[in-house]
């Protein structure tokens, strides 16, 4: 990163969610998006959706619900990857129906934006996707929040094109998420300067705790993780002042069809979250 500077004076900007009386900013109180990895079912993911809107009311945090309805790269061409479009979206419409939440998903395709913005109130462009330009435009022209995640093979500062292409269909509304970068064989490491760096943007800045402790391909046909590591680096990223954090839940990771190994019990999301909330609300 040679002698890049950080400054502390950037105006940050804040991303609204005006049905759902959200305002997402770096210097707002912690946002939380979770949910599964992918859409196994619709019962599971209502069920989810369920404890995780009781959990986030009991604690006072604003949940973003999250789920993928195609998981489109994968160690392997055999794993599940989920409903597909039309099913895995009528699904996510379920979700926010029965319970009022914004709900996030990702897209793979240009042709995907339009029928997921439909349903859905902010847009992810997966990392290994994150320098896709037709991908940016096609999400950026439906008008809602688009949240980016970094490539793990990217450095923070590469991210500004990224906005950039973005900002050219008129849309400021955006979202920067750290998730890591590879470093070696099977490993990703999360270098906090990287926060530091993304919020010289202004833009709400998200940590990704689940998928930063990753180690991509390490079980040979399948991602392994190191979930013990996601509440320290959480911490972290929190201490550092950003806008959210998201994190993959599940009631058994060990039988979650993807991404298991760095997802996080359903029972265990009420004490990381007052750890975090108890950081943000020092730091803010």
């Amino acid at each position: 990163m040679g002698q890049r500077k950080v400054s502390a004076s950037t105006k940050q900007k804040t991303v609204l969610l005006d049905a759902h009386g959200l305002s997402i900013a770096n210097t707002r109180p912690l946002v939380l998006i979770a949910g599964p990895c992918v859409i196994e079912s619709e019962a599971l993911t209502l069920s989810i959706a369920g404890q995780l809107k009781t959990l986030a009311d009991d604690l006072g945090i604003h949940l973003i619900f999250k789920a993928s309805f195609d998981k489109a790269n994968r160690s392997s061409g055999s794993a599940f990857r989920g409903p597909g479009l039309a099913a895995g979206l009528a699904i996510l419409k379920k979700v926010k129906k029965k319970f009022n939440l914004p709900v996030l998903t990702d897209i793979h395709e240009p042709s995907q934006a339009v029928p997921a913005a439909e349903v859905v109130d902010i847009l992810q462009i997966p990392a290994f996707l994150c320098r896709q330009t037709d991908l940016l435009i096609a999400a950026a022209k439906t008008g809602l929040p688009v949240n980016v995640k970094k490539g793990q093979f990217l450095a923070p500062e590469d991210m500004a094109p990224v906005t950039k292409k973005i900002e050219s269909c008129g849309n400021g509304k955006i979202l920067l998420t750290e998730r890591g970068t590879s470093f070696g064989y099977h490993n990703l490491v999360v270098d906090m300067r990287s926060i530091a760096i993304m919020k010289q943007s202004g833009y709400p800045v998200i940590f990704d705790a689940t998928h930063a402790v990753q180690l991509p391909g390490g079980l040979g046909d399948a991602t392994g993780g190191q979930r013990e590591f996601i509440l320290p680096l959480a911490t972290a990223a929190v201490s550092l002042g950003i806008a959210g954090v998201f994190i993959e839940v599940h009631p058994n990771p060990a039988a979650a069809l993807s991404d298991g190994p760095n997802s996080i019990a359903l029972s265990s999301v009420r004490a990381f979250l007052q750890k975090l909330m108890s950081i943000d609300v020092v730091v803010k």
